[in-house]
C-alpha cells in the first residue's frame, strides 16, 4: 500500500501583504502625484501664453489710444469752429470752402478699435480660472471693464450722426461735395468759396444742435480713452513685473 505524501505550500506572513499593499499603494500615489504635476505644468505654461498674449493686446492698445485721442481732440476743434461760422451769417458767406470742408471732415471722430480677443477667450472659455492671483484677475477685468463705457458713447455718437447726416443733405450742394474730393481719399478746401443750398435760420439752429450734440459725446469720449491708456500701461508693468515678461 502506497503512502502519499501532501506537499504544503508555506503561508505567507501578514507583514508580507502588508509590505504589497504598501508598494501598491506607493506606485499608484506617485503616479497621481506625478500627473497632478504634469497638469500644473501644463495649466501654468497656458496662463504665461494667455498673459504674454494679452501683454500684446494691450501693447497694441498703447499704440492705438494716442492717436484716437488727438484725432478726436482736433475734431472737437474743427467742429467748434464749424458751429461758430454757420451761427454768424457774414462768415457764412465768406468761408465757403471753410464750411464745405468742416462738414465732412468734423464728424470724422477716431473710434476704438482695438483687440479683446485674448480676454474674450479666458472670459468665454472659463479659462480665467487659470489667473491663479486673484488680484492679477481683478486688474485684467477692472481694464476691460472700461471699454464698454467708450464704446456706448460711440454708438450714441453714431446716433447723433444719423441726424446730422439727414439735415446736412438739406444744407449742402452734393456736387460740391464731390468737387472736393481727392483719388487719395482726402478731402480738400479748395472749392471756389462755395454757397450753401439753404441759409434758412430755423435749419441752421437745428442743424447747430446736433453739431453741439457730437461734439458733446467725443468730449465725454476723449477722457475716457485717456484714463483707458493711463490704465493700460498701468496693467502692462503690473503684468511683466508680476511674470517677470521682458
Amino acid at each position: 500500500m502506497e503512502v502519499h505524501t501532501h506537499s504544503h505550500t508555506a503561508r505567507k506572513k501578514w507583514t508580507h501583504y502588508l509590505w504589497e499593499f504598501l508598494m501598491l499603494f506607493l506606485a499608484v500615489f506617485c503616479g497621481f502625484l506625478a500627473e497632478l504635476q504634469l497638469e500644473h505644468k501644463i495649466e501654468k505654461d497656458r496662463e504665461i501664453q494667455f498673459i504674454k498674449s494679452l501683454v500684446a493686446d494691450l501693447q497694441d492698445d498703447k499704440t492705438i489710444l494716442p492717436k484716437n485721442i488727438t484725432v478726436n481732440q482736433s475734431r472737437n476743434l474743427l467742429m467748434d469752429s464749424f458751429l461758430t461760422i454757420i451761427s454768424n451769417p457774414e462768415l457764412l458767406k465768406q468761408n465757403g470752402n471753410n464750411v464745405y470742408y468742416m462738414a465732412r471732415m468734423g464728424p470724422r471722430i477716431a473710434t476704438l478699435v482695438n483687440n479683446t480677443k485674448t480676454f474674450d477667450q479666458l472670459k468665454n472659455s472659463g479659462s480665467f480660472r487659470l489667473i491663479r492671483s486673484n488680484e492679477t484677475a481683478d486688474n485684467i477685468m477692472e481694464y476691460y471693464n472700461k471699454i464698454p463705457q467708450i464704446k456706448k458713447l460711440e454708438d450714441l455718437y453714431l446716433e447723433e450722426f444719423a441726424h446730422y447726416k439727414t439735415l446736412a443733405a438739406k444744407i449742402f450742394d452734393p456736387v460740391v461735395f464731390r468737387s472736393m474730393e481727392r483719388d487719395n481719399g482726402d478731402i480738400s478746401r479748395d472749392a471756389n468759396n462755395p454757397q450753401l443750398r439753404t441759409t434758412n435760420t430755423d435749419v441752421l439752429k437745428e442743424f447747430g444742435v446736433y453739431i453741439v450734440y457730437m461734439n458733446g459725446t467725443t468730449r465725454g469720449i476723449v477722457p475716457l480713452e485717456e484714463d483707458l491708456l493711463q490704465n493700460a500701461g498701468k496693467l502692462l508693468d503690473y503684468l511683466k513685473a508680476h511674470y517677470h515678461l521682458d
